[in-house]
């Protein structure tokens, strides 16, 4: 029953993506695998039961399945994340599930009688092969698992360099679902194959209900996360020589100019409070300034030892600590003032104010109001 479910699913939202207008690169590349999760599921539905009396020719499909999901999770956060369209080289990725394809050849073409006789003796005959390709399943999770968390962290890092909100731009669920394919692979060392597969049901369960919930993937409105910007590319051509042109300049600058530009940036900060702005990000500073982006970025991580994000959110802090100490704005909640202070969610102020103070903010009040 839970294999009917999860393969109603799996085809209620490869049609979806399939309907949807203005589909991204990561849309196209996440229907793919979602039709190559529907196809896996049939197979083992089939195969699990005594429904493959009736379809011997499709027995030993199935079996190097498993090396697609690894390539198609890691490719899938690939494109998300910096907005790379597909290139010939991404079919590399996929060299592993051929070469298992074809050693199971062999098997393949067996008479039915024979394919058969093989699936009720536990793979009698070709044990050695059937040892290989699992012990390649595991190492393909284990590598493209962290490749995948290599990409996010990366990601992170450079939003939190250029964004100073990050709550519509955060890839937290992809994270999930990162850890939710990780645990498949666990799993697969220790649990049966009906566990096994009604974790991937689970797991396609889990792309809906985020894919759906997240704006961008499985309707046509657009946000931020899913429209990647300049600023925000990771692992491209363009984001390593920038990468590398960021190093350059940090030896070609002198401390004395970065203290200047440092002096111009706190200047400014003083005087216009553009942190004041929710959606303040380093290309706007950077223009403010007349400097190019990587510059600044160079700047506050040397000067300040922070990002941009923590960098202007302790900016914010500071002004909601000194706005609270005023008479005239007790009469406002926190939150009212935290909005003034340019944060744009209760969680965003609660969960940086911790961050930077080891306090909530109303244990702050408590100690501040004796």
């Amino acid at each position: 029953m839970i294999y009917t479910i999860g393969i109603a699913i799996t085809f209620f939202l490869s049609f979806i993506l399939l309907t949807k207008n203005g589909k991204s690169e990561a849309d196209r590349l996440l229907f793919i695998w979602l039709c190559v999760i529907l196809v896996h599921l049939i197979l083992f539905s089939i195969v699990s039961s005594n429904e493959y009396l009736n379809f011997p020719y499709l027995l030993g499909i199935e079996i190097p399945f498993p090396l697609l999901h690894g390539p198609f999770l890691f490719l899938y956060t690939l494109m998300l994340t910096s907005g790379q369209p597909a290139n010939p080289k991404m079919f590399l990725h996929f060299i592993p599930y051929s070469i298992a394809f074809f050693a199971t050849v062999p098997f393949l073409i067996l008479s039915p009688k024979e394919k058969i006789l093989i699936y009720q003796n536990d793979g009698k005959g070709f044990e050695t092969i059937s040892i290989i390709i699992f012990a390649g399943i595991i190492v393909s999770g284990i590598t493209y698992t962290i490749l995948s968390l290599r990409v996010l962290n990366i990601h992170k890092k450079q939003v939190k360099d250029n964004y100073s909100s990050i709550e519509k731009i955060n890839l937290q669920w992809l994270f999930r679902l990162v850890l939710g394919l990780s645990g498949i692979w666990v799993l697969v060392l220790f649990a049966d194959e009906e566990i096994i597969f009604s974790s991937v049901v689970l797991f396609v369960v889990f792309i809906g209900y985020y894919g759906i919930k997240q704006v961008g993937i499985f309707t046509n409105q657009q946000v931020s996360e899913f429209a990647p910007t300049v600023e925000s590319k990771v692992v491209t051509e363009q984001s390593v020589a920038e990468s590398e042109n960021t190093k350059y300049h940090k030896s070609a600058l002198a401390d004395g100019q970065l203290k200047a530009i440092h002096s111009e940036l706190v200047q400014l900060m003083n005087q216009k409070k553009l942190f004041l702005t929710p959606e303040l990000t380093l290309t706007m500073v950077a223009q403010e300034l007349d400097i190019h982006p990587n510059t600044l970025s160079l700047v506050i991580n040397s000067v300040e030892q922070k990002n941009f994000f923590d960098y202007i959110n302790t900016l914010r802090i500071e002004d909601f600590k000194v706005r609270i100490a005023m008479p005239d704005n007790q009469k406002f909640t926190l939150l009212s003032i935290a909005y003034e202070c340019g944060f744009n969610s209760k969680t965003s102020f609660n969960r940086n104010f911790k961050n930077l103070t080891g306090k909530s903010p109303s244990e702050y009040m408590k100690e501040n109001t004796k």
